[in-house]
C-alpha cells in the first residue's frame, strides 16, 4: 500500500473513533457535568497514558523549558476540554463538529502573533470565508444562540491555541513534559471542582467513560502513525470526515438531522480549510502550523505527536571519512565489476 494512502487510512479510522468517542460524550452530558465527564475520563487515561510514557527515553527533568508557554497551553487545554464536552452535551453533533472546524481558521489569525508568520491576501480571504461560514451554522438573529455554541467557539479557539504553543516549544520540550501537564492541570481544577456537581455514577457509566479515555488514547495514535505514513496535506483534510459520522450518529442516537442552514455553513468552513490546507503544502515553510493540526479538543488524555516526529523517517546519507579506508584509492582493483573501470593507456606506436 502506498504511504499516502496508508496515512489516509489510519487518519479515516481515527477520526471514526473520535466520533465514536464524542457520542458517548453526549449520552453522559445528559445526566453529569462536563466537569465529572472531563475528570474521571483524564483519572482513567493514567493508566493507558503510563504505558505510553514509559517508551519515552528521552533525557532531561519534568520541568518546561518554557514555563510561561507551558502554564498557558495548561489552561488552555482545561478550558477546551470542558467547553467542548459541554457543547457535544447540549448541541447537534454537526453543529458542534462544524464551530470546531473553525479551528484552523483561527490557528492562521493566531499563527501571527505567536509564531511571527505572515499571512497574504488569498490565505486572510479563506479566514474570512470561512468565519462567514461559521456566522451562517450560527445565525444570529433568525436563531437562538445559546451558551453550548459561545462553548463551542471558545473551544475551537482554545484548541487552535495549544496546537500552536506546541508548533511553538514542541521541539525543546519533551513529550512526556507536554502530555503530563494538561492532565495534571484537567484532574486538579475539575477535581477541585468536581464536589459541587458530582452525581453518582453506576458501573455502566463509570464503562462509558473508560471507553471515552480508551478511544482518546488509541485514535491518537493512529493519528500520530497517520501522519508519519503519509503527507500532512493528504492526512489533515481527513478530519472533515467526521462531518459525516455526526450526520450519521445524531440521526441514529439521538434523532438529529442536520438543518440546511448547518450543511451549508459546514461546506463553506471546510472549503476554506482546505483550501488554507492546500495552500500550506505549496509553501517553502515545511512548518506550517495548520498541516500539523489535529481539529480536535484536547484534555491531556494521550500524545501529541512533536512536528519533528510527525515527519515521515528519512535516513541520512552515509557520510564516508577521507581517512576511512575504504576511502583510499584502490588501483588494483580496477576493471573488477562494481569498481572504476581501468585508466585506459596511450597507444604506443610502431616507431618507439
Amino acid at each position: 500500500m502506498a504511504p499516502n494512502a496508508k496515512g489516509a487510512l489510519l487518519a479515516l479510522a481515527a477520526y471514526a473513533i473520535f466520533s465514536t468517542h464524542d457520542v458517548f460524550i453526549k449520552i453522559l452530558g445528559a445526566d453529569y457535568s462536563p466537569i465529572q465527564i472531563v475528570f474521571f475520563s483524564v483519572l482513567l487515561s493514567f493508566p493507558l497514558a503510563t504505558f505510553q510514557l514509559m517508551q519515552d527515553a528521552t533525557p532531561g527533568t519534568l520541568l518546561p523549558k518554557h514555563p510561561f508557554w507551558m502554564a498557558l497551553r495548561t489552561a488552555a487545554a482545561v478550558v477546551t476540554g470542558f467547553c467542548v464536552f459541554y457543547a457535544f452535551s447540549v448541541l447537534p453533533l454537526a453543529q458542534v463538529y462544524a464551530i470546531l472546524f473553525a479551528t484552523p481558521l483561527l490557528i492562521t489569525i493566531l499563527a501571527i502573533p505567536i509564531l511571527g508568520e505572515q499571512v497574504r491576501l488569498r490565505r486572510w480571504m479563506a479566514v474570512l470565508v470561512g468565519l462567514a461560514g461559521v456566522m451562517v451554522v450560527l445565525r444570529p438573529g433568525s436563531t437562538t444562540l445559546e451558551l453550548g455554541h459561545a462553548a463551542a467557539l471558545l473551544g475551537a479557539f482554545g484548541a487552535a491555541l495549544t496546537g500552536l504553543i506546541v508548533r511553538k516549544i514542541g521541539a525543546d520540550e519533551r513529550p512526556v513534559v507536554l502530555m503530563l501537564y494538561p492532565m495534571a492541570g484537567n484532574f486538579v481544577v475539575m477535581g477541585a471542582a468536581l464536589g459541587f456537581v458530582y452525581e453518582p455514577m453506576p458501573v455502566e457509566h463509570m464503562g462509558m467513560l473508560f471507553v471515552i479515555s480508551a478511544f482518546a488514547f488509541f485514535a491518537g495514535l493512529l493519528v500520530i502513525g497517520a501522519y508519519k505514513a503519509g503527507e500532512a496535506v493528504i492526512v489533515a483534510p481527513m478530519q472533515y470526515s467526521q462531518i459525516i459520522w455526526a450526520a450519521i450518529f445524531g440521526a441514529l442516537f439521538f434523532d438529529e438531522v442536520p438543518d440546511g442552514g448547518t450543511v451549508l455553513g459546514a461546506a463553506i468552513i471546510i472549503a476554506s480549510g482546505l483550501y488554507i490546507v492546500l495552500r500550506e503544502s505549496r509553501s517553502d515553510n515545511s512548518g506550517t502550523p495548520n498541516l500539523r493540526m489535529r481539529l480536535r479538543f484536547e484534555t491531556g488524555t494521550f500524545l501529541r505527536p512533536r512536528p519533528r516526529e510527525m515527519e515521515p523517517h528519512q535516513e541520512s546519507p552515509r557520510v564516508v571519512p577521507p581517512n576511512a579506508p575504504s576511502a583510499r584509492p584502490k588501483p588494483h582493483l580496477r576493471g573488477l565489476p562494481g569498481r572504476v573501470p581501468p585508466v585506459a593507456e596511450p597507444r604506443r606506436k610502431d616507431t618507439e
